[in-house]
């Protein structure tokens, strides 16, 4: 069978329909497949990009919220050492053990707080845990003696025996903040200390990854300064970053140990003012499913040029069992046109059903030709549609990410992130050109009442309709942000007197306290003001002086304005 085909296959292929056949076809094919690779780079290029900046948005994003919420913790414990009761009063007594335990409640991820004396036995603590304990060689207290302290993540054997176990069944971690407690001449009394679940820190870095980054399969880790994970725990002590170009790109395709290739963003977690941890946020997404619609779009386009190319050699195989001598005539009159010789003399219509034929052939597939490339053009133009679509709706994304990392979710003004850049700002301009500038803190008298009698929802609808009355109180070039808490601070540009300051903060008090907040009726504030001086060294001093107003504008009955 197959050797009475064969001289016949043999036959077809080397004669004139075989190589028309052979050629149309194989044309269509390579200018298909020539213009399908081509589509498939551009797209893979646009593709990668704009995943990768997904990727680095979101990174970006977590290392920014865990970055405050840990600078958060830290201000609050440097804030409760600073507390009369902490710095001159009996570090065992009940007082603290009461202060310790509102504190905790009020921040669920605190594990434990405690306070050791300067000799690293614990004297008070959340629900007497520790108690007594000698924690002089814990590194937290060492450390902490000499200023403010942020650990790595680790292990507590002796505190995770004494508190509930996770249900999942994974061991107690923690991250550790510590601060010490000076008296008023600056001498150590003890070392405050707090466990941070770091159940809580996981739970921050994951609040960032939306539904929509999770149904693309994307994952983010935490890793420490070696680039091992610390989060998720199935990949704890067991993963590691894989070498990088962060300072190149913020994005790239990387080959992780598991040999697999990811789409990844890898962003550092700085902490202010206690350390560097060297944490690293990574949002890594398997370069399969980033690159899935650029795979579909290159099978589509290979599908299509099989079906156009089967089509083409259809055609070219039935004109050609049509054509006999006149194809002479059409290669004498080729080769006219190709030396000039003469003007081209083509087969004229005889009757020659063939030649008829053949021109008809012709002008359909010119006319199918034609055809087919309007319709790659408008598939390149819907393809670029798309992704300029998609491009816009990602740009919209970031732009709304990037309002909302300057904003306090709460109550709409700028977060304590905003009032760093603007206070930084004011300061530069103060060094440059001389421009004056004041600050006022604003701390809500009694607020804890508030939450305590009324609810927190209606506290922070105390909050939200104060940070308005701030908002209106001041110019539209000042900035209101909300610096923590219940407090808030004002920057007010071009006020360098301490007499114009301390007009525009007794206007503010006096809006709030003829303000009525619905539910609680009349809140009151202390406000501490400062105005920045050529002398100052930095920006914080002028903060120094405004807290400091702030602590004797409460310590004096609450309700005033006290300049710094």
């Amino acid at each position: 069978m197959k050797t009475r085909y064969f001289p016949r296959i043999l036959a077809i292929i080397g004669s004139f329909r075989g190589q028309l056949t052979f050629w149309f076809g194989g044309l269509a094919l390579a200018s298909l497949l020539s213009v399908g690779l081509y589509l498939g780079r551009i797209a893979t290029e646009e593709l990668a990009t704009s995943g990768g900046e997904s990727l680095y948005t979101g990174a970006r994003s977590a290392a920014d919220l865990l970055a405050s919420n840990l600078n958060e913790r830290v201000r609050e414990i440097e804030l409760l050492r600073q507390t009369p009761l902490f710095m001159r009063g009996d570090l065992s007594g009940a007082d603290v053990r009461k202060a310790l335990q509102l504190r905790q409640q009020g921040r669920s991820e605190y594990a434990w707080v405690g306070v050791a004396d300067v000799h690293g036995r614990v004297q008070q603590a959340v629900n007497s845990i520790l108690l007594g304990q000698d924690v002089s060689a814990r590194p937290w207290f060492q450390a902490a003696r000499s200023g403010s302290y942020v650990g790595d993540v680790h292990e507590a054997v002796l505190l995770s025996k004494l508190l509930p176990q996770r249900s999942d069944g994974q061991p107690l971690r923690f991250v550790d903040i510590a601060a010490p407690i000076l008296d008023e001449r600056g001498r150590l009394r003890g070392v405050i200390g707090a466990h941070v679940h770091w159940s809580w820190v996981a739970r921050t870095v994951e609040s960032v990854v939306g539904q929509s980054l999770q149904q693309r399969n994307v994952e983010i880790l935490i890793a420490d300064r070696n680039g091992v994970v610390l989060s998720p725990f199935q990949y704890a002590g067991q993963l590691r970053l894989p070498e990088h170009q962060q300072s190149a790109t913020r994005h790239e395709i990387l080959r992780w140990p598991d040999g697999r290739d990811y789409l990844t963003s890898i962003v550092d977690v700085t902490v202010d003012g206690a350390g560097d941890l060297g944490w690293r946020i990574a949002l890594r997404q398997p370069a399969d499913v980033a690159l899935a619609p650029v795979q579909r779009l290159r099978e589509r386009l290979l599908l299509l040029g099989l079906v156009t190319t089967l089509l083409f050699a259809a055609i070219a195989y039935r004109f050609a069992t049509r054509i006999s001598r006149p194809v002479e005539q059409l290669a004498h009159a080729a080769r006219q046109v190709e030396q000039r010789s003469a003007p081209p003399r083509y087969p004229q219509a005889t009757g020659i059903r063939e030649i008829d034929m053949l021109s008809s052939s012709v002008q359909s597939m010119t006319t199918s030709l034609l055809r087919h490339e309007r319709e790659l053009e408008q598939l390149n133009a819907s393809l670029e549609q798309q992704v300029r679509e998609r491009t816009a709706a990602l740009s919209q994304a970031n732009e709304e990410l990037q309002r909302l990392a300057v904003l306090d979710p709460l109550t709409g003004v700028g977060n304590r992130r905003r009032f760093d850049e603007r206070l930084h700002e004011h300061f530069l301009l103060l060094r440059r050109s001389g421009r004056p500038y004041a600050l006022l803190l604003v701390d809500a008298d009694h607020f804890k009442r508030i939450n305590d009698h009324y609810g927190h929802p209606t506290g922070d609808a105390v909050l939200r309709q104060l940070a308005q009355v701030l908002r209106q109180g001041v110019r539209a070039t000042d900035s209101v942000a909300r610096y923590g808490g219940e407090e808030f601070a004002v920057l007010l540009a071009d006020i360098g007197q301490a007499e114009e300051a301390h007009v525009v903060a007794e206007k503010i008090r006096l809006a709030v306290a003829a303000t009525v907040f619905p539910q609680v009726g009349h809140v009151t504030v202390s406000i501490g003001a400062s105005c920045a001086t050529p002398a100052d060294h930095s920006e914080t001093e002028i903060v120094k002086r405004a807290d400091e107003a702030l602590y004797r504008a409460k310590a004096q009955g609450r309700n005033q304005v006290v300049a710094g």
